[in-house]
């Protein structure tokens, strides 16, 4: 407000008496009246500018130490203060310091700082009524600016200079309210001033020393106890520690006492009515404060009395709020709950704060609670406007956690938002920000759920989830994915028909990838198979394809053991394999996975065939580097490729299906070879070579069929491979006799042997095979059995050859007999078979050959004991030399018949049981005897 101007005819005349006192200062006090008529003509949009709060300050302070003035001076100073101090009234009142720049409201504030000090100088005035309480007043006003500006300093300069000039007043001389109200607000705002700067301690004791200055007035008390209220409230909002809450409660009692006393100094009504309002106010943050350090006993006590206050109690909507969290804090839940229903008929109290009293209520009850709120909330519909807002409040709270619970709760929310009242809520574009949120609620909460395997209730949450989500265009992405989510969750509870009638819904909306995926793994929980693989065509066919989508769908058809549908899976992911092109595993890896897949059950070897062409072809194409990689990981590969299809073609060789054991072993062979950097493997490539050519002849004969001359000639391409690899171990054999062993079996030169001599005789070549076996003989890896076999080999069969079948039988009956304790079967079973060759290709030429075969065999049985050599063997040796002789006593060669006579009769003395044939066949020798020699008698007569 603006103060008027000293116009009175007593100081016009003590103006007029003290002009000879202030000739010297008429120079200062002519620049500070110059400087205080450039503010005065300021317009109310133009700011004063810096300058002149500097001058002013200048001569202010040039002035002051001129002091003491006469009277006459004191009057002019005190004139020019008022009219500065004016000045910026008018300012103030044109442009509120507010919306004005700090700087230039802190330059407003210097003005007002200037006119107090200029009254400060002549506030001893004579004549002027109360000079020293309306300085006082200049700095208090001027310190509530500083204070308001956030100048601390100044304002408690301000404040202090006052507070030194009123301490020289006789208060119990005061008689005007006004002034006793000027030392309480001087007070009050010196404390807040301190408060400000972390001064409490000041601070309190500047409002204890004001009780002092209330005066008994109801408005003092009022405006006090405001004070106290305030920096209880500040402690209570900063309260970190608990003695931050008990200054915070001393505080606000100090304000409540200060209330009550008013009320018994009040005189009108409405003094009574606002004092009663600000205690009631009081005790309200009191009971916030008993609550906030769990003193519940003592919260109920407030609001009790804040109840029984009046006949028409508190309504304040905090009440029930403070009510029942005190009870929840004491347990007494059904206590809590009566308040939390009472609020559902009280329409004054607003929905913020209801709201927040469900989320507390369920918080302290947990899930037993829950029903609760959702009664509440429900009852709450029924009553006044419920916002979309809290709706998604209320069901956040609710849901909290995914704890022991949580599928109560999560039941009860599902209750609640699928009520027609609450989906009506959120119908409409203004409700579209907490139609997302609450589809987000509902949606987490589903997911919650269904990471932790509880699919019924994810379901539940899903299904209400779609309550949220608008039918329109831009929604269609967003139900698609409901959709998908829900068929995800059927899936779980193995509901394949719903999951099916879901995915198709999604495909309708959104056909993408995730959906023909989905649908994949429903036909394969199915166990449709081929569906399952009638929908890896489908799922190449999507705009958003990528092949890691086939290799998923193996693992899935894996894990099913829908191993048909994962060879489908990998076979059209090789489809994209191309050079340069990323994919989500190599080449090698996806044959590898196709071959272990293919041989996890038996009858698909001719299928994982297929896949080892194709690898070795691949790695003929891009270089065995490239294709199976460097280093460890791609001997690794080759060395699996090669073991895996040595096994097959071992299992089926096993199983005599020699075409498949040949291919594979050929195979097994490549692969080795791609790692021979050893014996091992060169041992390895070697076995496979032989082994694949003895399974390629022994096809022939499962067959009943001949090898085609292209046939033939692979075999022979891979014995001459095979005879290369043996050549270079074979020459250790000449030094170690038991360097073979330890280099490749022994078995192993006995199958490549006989495996040659046949693909040789097939060409005609009984040469070579003459030399192979000679070769063979000649080795370490020779015994006679393999000898007994190649000699039967060779003696029988379409293409025999008798040089071969006798070297390599008398070779057989020399190693035999050689032993320390022969084996006479086999023995006699040789000398059979010489027997046979030699009858067949030199009986008719060589009867001497044949005769000596017979003696040999005599020679052998000479010495032994009866039985030792085989019964029957002896019986046939001695029957058939015996029949021998036949054909020569037919046809006159008596020499002859007597020969084979002669050695059949020998043979059959060595045979146990033969004594009745030798008997005859002595009566026959006998018989013959006389009969050619009167044969001869009568020749020579």
């Amino acid at each position: 407000m603006r103060i008027a101007e000293l116009s009175t005819p007593e100081l016009r005349q003590g103006h007029a008496d003290s002009q000879s006192h202030f000739q010297s200062h008429q120079h200062l006090l002519s620049q500070i009246e110059s400087s205080i008529k450039q503010t005065e003509n300021l317009s109310p949009d133009k700011l004063p500018p810096d300058t002149i709060s500097a001058d002013l300050r200048r001569f202010s302070t040039q002035l002051s130490q001129l002091a003491p003035f006469p009277n006459s001076l004191k009057l002019l100073i005190w004139k020019l203060s008022y009219r500065l101090w004016n000045a910026c009234v008018d300012l103030s009142n044109a442009s509120s310091l507010r919306s004005l720049p700090p700087s230039k409201a802190e330059d407003h504030a210097k003005l007002r700082h200037v006119a107090s000090d200029l009254l400060f100088l002549a506030s001893d005035v004579s004549g002027v009524p109360s000079p020293a309480i309306k300085s006082a007043s200049f700095y208090l006003k001027t310190g509530l600016i500083w204070h308001d500006l956030r100048s601390f300093d100044l304002a408690s300069l301000c404040f202090e200079r006052a507070t030194d000039i009123v301490s020289k007043i006789d208060i119990d001389k005061l008689s005007d309210d006004g002034e006793r109200k000027l030392l309480l607000d001087l007070n009050i705002a010196r404390s807040k001033t301190a408060w400000e700067i972390r001064d409490r301690n000041l601070a309190i004791a500047l409002l204890n020393r004001a009780k002092g200055l209330i005066f008994g007035t109801p408005d003092h008390h009022k405006a006090l106890a405001n004070q106290y209220l305030a920096f209880g409230k500040t402690a209570l909002a900063k309260s970190e520690e608990s003695q931050d809450l008990n200054d915070a409660l001393k505080l606000m009692n100090e304000a409540l006492d200060l209330y009550e006393k008013g009320l018994r100094e009040a005189r009108t009504r409405q003094e009574t009515v606002d004092l009663k309002d600000l205690r009631s106010k009081t005790l309200r943050f009191i009971s916030a404060l008993h609550l906030q350090k769990n003193e519940f006993e003592s919260v109920i006590k407030c609001v009790r009395v804040l109840r029984e206050e009046c006949e028409s109690g508190d309504h304040h909507p905090s009440l029930s709020v403070l009510a029942m969290k005190a009870w929840l804090g004491l347990g007494k839940y059904g206590e809590a709950e009566k308040e939390l229903r009472g609020m559902v008929v009280n329409k004054g109290i607003p929905e913020g704060v209801w709201v927040s009293a469900v989320e507390a209520y369920f918080q302290a009850a947990g899930t037993a609670g829950a029903e609760t709120a959702k009664g509440v909330f429900l009852g709450l519909l029924g009553r006044c406007h419920v916002s979309a807002s809290s709706a998604v409040r209320v069901a956040h709270r609710v849901i909290g956690d995914v704890s022991e619970g949580s599928r109560v709760r999560a039941k009860v929310v599902a209750e609640l938002v699928s009520d027609n009242r609450v989906v009506a809520l959120f119908n409409g574009e203004g409700a579209a920000k907490q139609r997302t949120a609450m589809h987000a609620v509902l949606w987490n909460c589903g997911a919650e759920h269904f990471r932790s395997k509880d699919y019924e209730t994810s379901t539940e949450m899903f299904e209400k989830a779609m309550l949220y989500i608008p039918f329109d265009i831009e929604s269609r992405i967003l139900r698609a994915k409901g959709f998908r989510v829900l068929c995800l969750c059927h899936l779980g509870l193995s509901k394949l028909d719903q999951a099916h009638e879901y995915i198709n819904e999604a495909e309708k909306l959104d056909p993408n990838i995730a959906s023909a995926f989905l649908k994949f793994k429903i036909y394969l929980q199915k166990k449709d198979q081929n569906g399952a693989i009638d929908q890896i065509q489908a799922m190449a066919t999507c705009l958003d394809f990528t092949p890691d989508f086939l290799s998923l769908a193996a693992h899935e058809a894996v894990a099913c053991r829908a191993l048909a549908v994962a060879v489908a899976s990998l076979s059209n992911l090789l489809n994209f394999y191309a050079p340069g092109k990323s994919m989500p595993a190599t080449e090698v890896v996806v044959l590898r996975t196709l071959v272990t897949i293919l041989t996890q059950e038996p009858g698909n070897e001719l299928e994982a065939l297929k896949f080892v062409k194709r690898v070795h072809n691949r790695a003929s194409e891009l270089g065995s580097d490239c294709f199976f990689g460097t280093g460890d990981v791609g001997r690794r590969e080759r060395n699996w490729f090669a073991v895996t299809s040595w096994n097959l073609g071992t299992k089926t060789g096993k199983e005599k299906n020699y075409e498949l054991c040949g291919e594979l072993l050929r195979l097994a062979s490549e692969f080795y070879g791609l790692l021979a950097d050893g014996q091992a493997e060169e041992n390895m490539v070697c076995k496979s070579l032989i082994l694949s050519v003895s399974a390629i002849i022994a096809s022939e004969n499962q067959r009943k069929t001949t090898l085609s001359e292209s046939e033939v000639k692979q075999a022979l391409e891979l014995l001459d491979r095979a005879g290369k690899i043996l050549k270079s171990i074979l020459p250790g054999t000449q030094l170690n006799g038991d360097h073979q062993l330890t280099t490749t079996e022994p078995d192993l030169y006995f199958i490549y042997t006989i495996c040659a001599y046949d693909i040789h005789g097939r060409l005609n070549d009984s040469g070579s095979q003459l030399k192979l076996v000679q070769k063979f003989t000649s080795s370490k890896a020779c015994n006679p059995k393999h000898l007994l076999q190649i000699g039967i080999s060779a003696s029988q069969g379409p293409r025999t050859n008798h040089e071969v079948a006798t070297f390599a039988l008398n070779e057989c009956l020399s190693a035999f007999l050689s032993s320390s304790s022969p084996d006479y079967q086999n023995v006699a079973l040789v000398v059979r078979r010489l027997i046979g060759v030699t009858s067949i290709h030199k009986g008719d030429t060589d009867d001497e050959a044949v005769y000596g075969m017979y003696k040999q065999a005599y020679r052998v049985m000479v010495g032994l004991k009866d039985g030792e050599y085989p019964t029957e063997e002896g019986k046939w040796l001695a029957m058939t030399a015996w029949n021998r002789a036949s054909l020569a006593v037919r046809l006159g060669q008596i020499d002859v018949a007597r020969k084979w006579m002669d050695v059949g009769l020998q043979l059959a003395k060595h045979v146990p049981g033969m004594e009745t044939y030798r008997a005859c066949m002595e009566d026959f020798i006998n018989d013959f005897e006389k009969r050619f020699c009167a044969q001869m008698m009568v020749k020579e007569k």
